[in-house]
């Protein structure tokens, strides 16, 4: 099948089909059956927490596989409408072969607002074909592990971590794979927000894998740490940030804190970092003032201090969006003129002419972009 794939993604092929994509006639015969387009099949849905799935995918041929730690674009089509999010792949990339190399799964949790995620939550049955990207991102394992790597995540910044240490552990079980120490320490609001719960436990029994489960708005008995993220917490472990390739994904807050640890102590070049939702914004910020102008839509409106992405749909713009945290670049737009800040990491950008991700950008004063 991959040289009849090659052969239909091919350019003389291309001619023969043009103006549409040789996956334009192929998807009318069985939405499968693509040349470049990776597309899906749903194998099996289950329930991690009363908020939270996690899907069984089965790509088709056109899947390249991923790296622990990255992400796919996942649309689903209801009523005839495609609705593209962005997740994170929470399954092993251990080597695998044939259709189970290309069976992953993403772990969800349902937002209140978020369409893809409740319908993914509620609804999602076994069959349902999903319309996927190749994988994506940078937050990824390097190919050589060190002998000690510390694994942080918060809420449902623990997907990409799952995927990191469930490789980590089926590379280990054969010869040539890490040996080394994982330590995993993982912030949950409560116990019943916890995901994966059952194979924590598992895992905590690994050799060479320390698991540490922190609730930060309940209290556990016998628990080894409380409360939020702080360096206490890794002085407990007996961990030096300054010897330590660390991984920390989840909310801003703990991603901001753990930032700030780092560069305390003079570590930041062993931090990995990803978030999973952006902080509010302030809307009495002094940045709040001026104007922001949607150049191709001929608007301008009053700089609320909201991102951008959030003051074009309230303009009743619908600009293409996907994770809604800066993570894919689903809505990235060229910024014409003026100054934006991130919300994350209060970088300000002023060049003329550059591309934002207008989902974590705020407008400084007047602002064009090319919406």
């Amino acid at each position: 099948m991959g040289i009849v794939r090659s052969a239909l993604a091919s350019k003389p092929v291309a001619a023969l089909t043009s103006p549409h994509h040789v996956d334009h006639y192929l998807e009318r015969i069985h939405p499968m059956a693509t040349a470049s387009a990776v597309r899906g099949t749903v194998v099996e849905v289950r329930r991690e927490t009363g908020d939270a799935s996690t899907v069984v995918i089965r790509a088709n041929g056109a899947w390249k596989g991923f790296r622990p730690g990255q992400h796919v674009q996942f649309g689903v089509e209801v009523d005839g409408t495609r609705r593209v999010r962005v997740f994170s792949v929470s399954s092993s990339a251990a080597t695998r072969t044939g259709r189970a190399r290309r069976t992953f799964s993403v772990s969800v949790k349902a937002h209140p607002d978020g369409y893809v995620s409740q319908f993914l939550h509620r609804q999602m049955t076994p069959g349902t074909t999903i319309f996927l990207s190749q994988a994506e991102g940078e937050f990824v394992l390097p190919a050589h592990v060190p002998d000690h790597v510390l694994l942080v995540s918060g809420g449902s910044g623990i997907t990409p971590v799952m995927s990191m240490v469930r490789t980590l552990r089926d590379q280990a079980k054969v010869s040539g794979g890490h040996s080394g120490r994982i330590t995993f320490l993982h912030y949950a609001r409560t116990f019943d927000d916890e995901m994966f719960t059952t194979e924590l436990d598992r895992l905590a029994d690994a050799s060479g894998i320390e698991i540490v489960r922190v609730y930060t708005r309940e209290s556990v008995p016998g628990a080894e740490l409380t409360g939020r993220f702080t360096i206490d917490h890794l002085k407990h472990l007996g961990i030096d940030p300054v010897d330590t390739l660390t991984y920390a994904c989840g909310p801003a807050g703990l991603i901001a804190t753990v930032r700030d640890t780092y560069a305390d102590l003079g570590a930041s070049d062993q931090l990995r970092m990803e978030y999973f939702k952006v902080p509010s914004v302030d809307l009495t910020n002094t940045d709040a003032a001026g104007t922001l102008e949607f150049d191709l839509a001929g608007t301008t409106t009053e700089n609320s201090g909201a991102t951008i992405l959030e003051q074009a749909e309230a303009a009743g713009l619908t600009p293409a969006f996907g994770c809604r945290m800066g993570v894919c670049n689903t809505c990235a737009v060229k910024k014409l003129g003026g100054a934006v800040r991130h919300v994350v990491s209060g970088e300000v950008k002023a060049n003329t002419d550059e591309t934002i991700k207008i989902c974590v950008h705020v407008p400084v004063g007047d602002v064009t972009v090319a919406l």
